[in-house]
């Protein structure tokens, strides 16, 4: 095993650990909704700030504009199709309800199929990160951390709210965990070592995929509650503590 290899191990589990953390949380306790919106705040800011000073300067250092549009579509297209299809999954969890819809306690497997989807994603962008550099990797392992923390409160809330026992939630939030930490280290594995042109599609699809991410998800359900400066203060301290991070690291 290779020290690279060894290292994007260690840091798959950084998220790992973090989604299986924000599904329990959610589990046992109950997050009022400034505190929710400050974790996506700051979660918004982070992953914007990885974007900004780590994936964007090397597809531009690569200089392939009819690639990196074709990676950009790929990825939006993607999101957005994710986007339609986990509307229809669960129509109401935006506005933080469960559909009435759904009897009480039943699995909702359009909506965990859709969030599995989403799983595989985050887990290949940690990947598209280590094939840009290990630098790249490693800040993008903490910012997606803080990205999948959010999703398991959400995840488990979810469920919650629909009567799933405890047990189940449990249970599903320790396999998206597993699923995440898989998709991580394949997609890191696989896309090690591509050439410079491949390298460019992978990089503008994390680009993006993370954007769609930060604008369409994050910043949309922090928006949700009742909005205080200091709450939108936390995106801004998430973005300067990576971009410090970027800097000195």
């Amino acid at each position: 095993m290779t020290p690279l290899f060894q290292q994007i191990i260690t840091y798959a589990l950084l998220p790992t650990l973090a989604l299986t953390g924000g599904g329990l949380l959610a589990v046992f306790t109950r997050l009022g909704p400034q505190a929710r919106s400050a974790i996506l705040h700051f979660a918004a800011g982070v992953v914007f700030s990885v974007v900004a000073v780590e994936i964007l300067p090397d597809i531009v250092r690569l200089h392939e504009p009819w690639l990196t549009a074709l990676g950009f579509g790929l990825g939006i297209g993607l999101m957005l199709f994710i986007r339609q299809r986990a509307e229809s999954a669960a129509p109401d969890l935006a506005g933080g309800e469960v559909a009435k819809s759904a009897p009480a306690g039943r699995l909702p497997v359009a909506f965990l199929l859709v969030i599995s989807v989403d799983i595989v994603i985050d887990g290949l962008l940690l990947g598209v990160g280590f094939a840009a550099g290990a630098k790249e990797g490693v800040l993008l392992a903490f910012a997606l951390g803080v990205e999948v923390l959010s999703l398991g409160l959400a995840t488990a809330t979810y469920l919650t709210e629909g009567s799933v026992p405890r047990a189940r939630i449990i249970g599903i939030m320790l396999g998206l965990s597993a699923l995440f930490f898989v998709s991580a280290v394949g997609g890191a594995t696989l896309l090690q070592k591509l050439p410079e042109t491949a390298l460019d599609v992978v990089l503008s699809f994390g680009l993006a995929a993370l954007l769609f991410l930060v604008t369409e998800e994050l910043l949309v359900e922090a928006h949700e509650g009742p909005e205080k400066p200091w709450l939108t203060a936390t995106f801004f301290a998430g973005f300067l503590l990576f971009l410090i991070l970027g800097i000195v690291a």
